[in-house]
């Protein structure tokens, strides 16, 4: 991406739809995770960005993780505070601790939604997991439920898989350490969302082992509204079109299926259209809200 920044002392290597991650000779086994303010839909990076978004996504990660600090997690110390950066980046940005990444994304329900929901409605099931009849979109389910996925390769689309090919990925004692590790912070993270009033729907862990001790340790971002699907408590309680509004960038999808047809995203010809001022003030009131509700800062 052309918007990354330029940091003295260190090299980009990777630039992704959201993240740029930096490697410096000076810090041997960790990497710069700088988050930005773009904002991709459909397997697009879309114009303009997200003012602030970057920044609320680290925010709301370094919350949580300090939310869950019992819970090993990827952050290095001394972490960015360290390190001689421009406020602009160092607010947006996690020094981490590298680590020896699982090819599988730990998604966590705890409401039925999203491809969740069309899964079910095809099969009345999510992931190989039977669930009782007649749920409707936005349902609470009976327990939450673990639903992983296979992290395709870059350019691939991500696949539901079942606990039993997780086996296979990454055998019987990490698939099984990856399940129970992730629905105990989901229902943590659920509990503390409850508290002040939001839902905490369902939400994406990635986890890795430690490069020097094999320690099962919680990476990436985690719980951000990129990563997970929060709503409104009291909205969805009072039920009606409102009640699945999430606190992301759900503005930004339901305006491009209006405005674009994401069916023709192989055509250079259609590049998704540029985003209206409306769209983008939106979106960003809602990550805001999400921030303010949960830390209360």
């Amino acid at each position: 991406m052309t918007d990354a920044a330029i940091l003295p002392g260190w090299t980009l290597a990777y630039s992704g739809k959201v993240r740029d991650l930096y490697t410096s000779p000076d810090r041997a086994g960790e990497v710069l995770m700088v988050a930005s303010d773009r904002v991709s839909a459909f397997d697009h990076v879309l114009q303009p960005g997200i003012p602030g978004k970057g920044e609320l996504l680290t925010t709301l990660s370094l919350w949580w993780f300090g939310q869950l600090a019992d819970i090993p997690n990827h952050l290095a110390s001394p972490g960015v505070e360290s390190l001689d950066l421009p406020d602009s980046v160092a607010r947006r940005a996690m020094l981490a601790r590298n680590l020896d990444m699982y090819p599988v994304e730990c998604v966590v329900r705890g409401y039925l939604s999203g491809s969740g929901w069309l899964e079910y409605q095809a099969s009345q099931s999510v992931c190989g997991i039977a669930l009782p009849a007649g749920l409707r979109d936005g349902d609470r389910l009976p327990e939450p439920i673990y639903t992983p996925a296979w992290k395709a390769p870059l350019g691939e689309h991500d696949e539901n898989i079942t606990f039993e090919r997780t086996v296979e990925l990454v055998g019987a004692d990490v698939a099984t350490s990856l399940r129970e590790s992730s629905l105990e912070i989901f229902r943590r993270a659920s509990d503390v969302a409850e508290s002040r009033g939001v839902l905490l729907a369902d939400t994406k862990f990635e986890f890795g082992a430690d490069r020097q001790t094999g320690e099962l340790t919680l990476g990436d971002e985690v719980l951000t509204s990129d990563s997970s699907r929060y709503w409104d408590a009291a909205v969805y309680a009072a039920g009606g079109d409102r009640r699945l509004e999430s606190f992301d960038k759900q503005i930004v999808r339901n305006w491009l299926k209006t405005n674009w047809d994401p069916a023709a995203t192989a055509s250079a010809a259609t590049p998704p259209p540029a985003l209206p001022d409306d769209i983008v003030a939106r979106t960003a009131a809602r990550y805001r809200e999400l921030i303010d509700r949960l830390t209360g800062e």
